[in-house]
């Protein structure tokens, strides 16, 4: 294995956590590989001394959005026939209709839908956007890079960012094998697989399906099942800050227990404000009854909203912010950039946490890795910023028809039930809702979960053998 040039394609920061801030990099150098990354970040990868290529002013043709959108809709149209299931109608984004411009985008989009929507437009929308990008400087630039560089094969850490499409069209255009990785867990049922590539990395069997299953053009033997490196760093001591440096380090106090609450984004939960509300009044009444316990808030890493500051400060004695170590870069959310020290910083937060509560979040996966449970709040606000918004549609969606049906999470139905909830987990009564959460872990990540990165690095070697 090894002496090969391997290019990391990183259309945007989604892939720095998994691909450059993991020991990825180390582990393909021991096998003796050359990687390089490509590297459309901002975030300059000298620091960590990892040869990178910068990708400088990418930029996609102007109507490769209009198409992509068109794409994404469409497959969620035919999916939901296909299925004879609702749900797929709740993964659509209404487009902008305000001011003149994106008005014309609209009136646009709405007519390459309706000529479209068919397995075979959805084909011709495939083949224009991939006409499209080859007109633009992105895919010249690549093709300039590639014949230069001559890499053995192009892997890209994303399978749903439009600056991604031009540098694997332009590998394939030279004959250089390329691979994707699906980034996330529920990003195969919301049509979010922009990126062609020839091979495509999963979390799982269960992934492998639903590729299959959405993408009958792929045949199986293009995926490669070998988990996600994101969760490695929980397996990995060294990132595991010691327990009074870390309680020190964000004023904690050595005597009580916390509870962990991790944010959504503000489009996924409108009301996350209030539920921390609710889980405050909860911890205050426990702490009435002789419980001497707080709260650690982890707030979604691309939500830098006030929203969340009227109850920081009406329960200032009892919650604990623990932002996350990103950065925004600019207002854009693809350029909030992860820091390499925010792996340390969620472990330590799932170790040294008595379990964490939050709205369907994946967070569930990191926190078990630590063998502790997990609460999911599943009743609605009486009064909702977003009267269309509905808890009980996002447990609807698809990627939850994964889970057990024995229960891997404490459900809370109401604000009463969160108190009886956190005397359970105190009490030690989870180890049933932990064993199932980690059935449903096993389920959609293969196991063991920190071998994820030298299962990656042992199919690339698989695949440019085989060529």
């Amino acid at each position: 294995m090894g002496n090969k040039k391997i290019f990391i394609l990183l259309p945007d920061g989604i892939g720095l956590r998994n691909f450059a801030f993991s020991n990825f990099y180390k582990l393909g150098k021991n096998y003796g590989n050359e990687i390089v990354f490509w590297n459309n970040t901002m975030f300059s990868l000298s620091e960590l001394n990892f040869p990178e290529i910068k990708i400088e002013n990418a930029k996609t043709h102007p109507l490769t959005d209009i198409y992509k959108r068109a794409k994404i809709e469409i497959e969620l149209n035919l999916n939901k026939k296909r299925a004879n299931d609702s749900i797929y109608d709740s993964y659509k984004f209404s487009a902008s209709k305000k001011g003149i411009k994106n008005g014309i985008k609209y009136i646009i989009l709405r007519i390459i839908i309706a000529m479209n929507n068919s397995n075979n437009g959805l084909e011709r929308i495939r083949k224009k956007i991939g006409v499209l990008e080859r007109k633009t400087k992105l895919y010249h630039d690549s093709l300039e890079t590639l014949k230069n560089e001559k890499p053995d094969f192009v892997f890209c850490t994303n399978q749903r960012v439009m600056l991604g499409i031009a540098p694997l069209l332009a590998a394939n255009d030279l004959g250089i094998p390329t691979g994707t990785f699906i980034f996330s867990w529920d990003n195969l049922p919301k049509a979010t697989k922009i990126i062609d590539a020839d091979f495509y990395f999963v979390w799982s069997l269960y992934m492998k399906n639903e590729l299959l299953y959405y993408y009958p053009n792929i045949k199986e033997i293009q995926i490669k099942i070998s988990g996600t490196p994101q969760f490695e760093m929980h397996f990995d001591n060294e990132k595991l800050e010691e327990k009074t440096i870390f309680f020190n380090k964000h004023s904690l106090d050595i005597n009580k227990k916390y509870i962990c609450f991790t944010g959504d984004d503000t489009v996924t939960s409108p009301d996350d404000p209030c539920y921390l509300s609710d889980l405050a009044i909860a911890i205050q009444q426990l702490n009435l009854k002789g419980f001497n316990l707080g709260i650690l808030f982890r707030r979604c890493p691309v939500d830098f909203s006030n929203r969340y500051d009227y109850v920081l400060d009406k329960f200032k004695d009892e919650i604990t912010s623990i932002n996350p170590a990103w950065t925004p870069l600019t207002e854009s959310w693809n350029t909030i950039l992860p820091q390499k020290e925010d792996d340390s910083l969620l472990s330590s937060i799932a170790e040294y946490s008595e379990m964490v509560v939050n709205l369907g979040s994946s967070t569930i996966f990191d926190f078990i890795a630590h063998k502790k449970p997990c609460g999911y709040f599943r009743y609605n606000q009486k009064e909702q910023l977003n009267e269309k918004w509905n808890i009980h549609t996002c447990y609807k969606f698809v990627h939850f028809r994964s889970m057990p049906n024995n229960a891997p999470v404490f459900w809370m139905d109401s604000p009463i039930e969160i108190e009886e909830t956190i005397k359970r987990v105190l009490n030690s009564d989870s180890n049933e809702v932990m064993s199932n959460a980690q059935k449903w872990f096993e389920k959609i990540n293969y196991h063991p979960p920190q071998l994820a990165s030298e299962r990656i690095w042992r199919a690339i070697d698989e695949i440019i053998n085989s060529n």
